[in-house]
């Protein structure tokens, strides 16, 4: 895990400039008097660039909290959701970027979604497969990546098919020569163009992203949080930041 202090003083200043946080919340979110922030360069939806130069919706997102609190920032990078939820749950990290699953609810609590994501799977060329509803068949092996958003979901809605684990989806598919794999909808489709696979419509699965706090949070601090994470969804910067990263993803809609 890569972890640097960022001011970025060239950021947009976004609608949370206007407004400060509550010292009371200041102390709970952040408090060690820095916001301690995970990102996951691994999913390059929602981040982009490197460690020492992370960018992307994520990464905007926690400019804007760190501005709203009065805080410095300090950035977290790691390559994968199984390592940010570590990071988060292990208390290195005061909030992480991950997509709304079961099984991570132990140990985060989340806002509503901030951006929708789709899960797609691609299949080999002679695989034989018509539709994405199709795979969940006896005989057929998934090939994905350990303890991702889809991993989790497939873990517990698969009926008949194997799921098969690795560290990254494309290793995995093509070491163990697995008929399918699952992913995220945009680099999964760039691999498939590149090395003659197809894309299996529709979707198997929206995968929620939200910005995720340590369990234990007094619920009023979640909810304020909540609320800026509204805010910048109703405001447009969510919607830019994506479009200025060149993500295939969707604002969420307001929360309910």
């Amino acid at each position: 895990m890569n972890t640097g202090e960022s001011n970025c003083p060239g950021e947009e200043r976004g609608p949370l400039a206007r407004s400060m946080a509550p010292a009371s919340v200041r102390s709970a979110l952040a408090p060690t008097g820095v916001l301690r922030v995970v990102i996951n360069l691994g999913n390059p939806v929602l981040a982009q660039g490197t460690a020492k130069a992370p960018r992307g919706v994520t990464v905007g997102i926690a400019h804007q909290l760190a501005r709203w609190l009065g805080a410095p920032l300090q950035i977290a990078s790691v390559l994968a959701a199984r390592d940010a939820y570590r990071a988060i749950t292990a208390g290195k990290v005061d909030l992480c970027f991950l997509a709304i699953e079961p099984a991570r609810e132990d140990g985060v609590v989340f806002t509503a979604p901030y951006a929708l994501i789709e899960g797609i799977y691609i299949a080999r060329a002679n695989a034989g497969f018509n539709t994405a509803h199709e795979v969940d068949a006896p005989g057929v092996r998934i090939g994905v990546r350990t303890g991702s958003a889809y991993d989790l979901y497939l873990t517990r809605t698969v009926a008949a098919a194997e799921i098969v684990r690795g560290p990254e989806v494309p290793e995995v598919f093509e070491d163990e020569d697995l008929p399918v794999c699952a992913g995220i909808r945009q680099p999964l489709t760039e691999y498939a163009t590149a090395q003659g696979h197809y894309v299996l419509e529709p979707p198997f699965m929206e995968i929620r992203q939200a910005v995720g706090m340590r369990r234990g949070l007094p619920a009023e601090i979640v909810g304020a949080v909540a609320a800026q994470v509204e805010l910048l969804k109703s405001s447009g910067f969510v919607h830019r930041e994506l479009r200025r990263s060149g993500a295939q993803a969707t604002v969420a809609p307001p929360a309910r």
